[in-house]
């Protein structure tokens, strides 16, 4: 049986910045991942991004593609 993600709003999301509380998340398509392990979001900033945002529209502009979010668990999805 499989679990349902919860889902959190615009909000919600912004207060797991890596600054308000200790999680650092983002959102890209519509799913909400935790990146708090990784070394390159110390402090909930990633170069000129920052945490707690929809990065879907930002990762045109990155030097990556979206498979960089594989590595990443999907935790939650992004309401509308």
């Amino acid at each position: 049986m499989s679990q349902e993600l919860p889902r959190y709003t615009r909000a919600q999301l912004a207060l797991r910045n890596g600054q308000d509380r200790p999680e650092i998340w983002c959102a890209f398509q519509g799913k909400i991942y935790d990146v708090s392990r990784s070394r390159l979001w110390r402090n909930g900033k990633h170069y000129e991004h920052w945490a707690g945002q929809d990065l879907t529209e930002e990762l045109a502009d990155a030097p990556h593609n979206a498979n960089v979010f594989d590595k990443f668990e999907v935790i939650a999805l992004l309401a509308n």
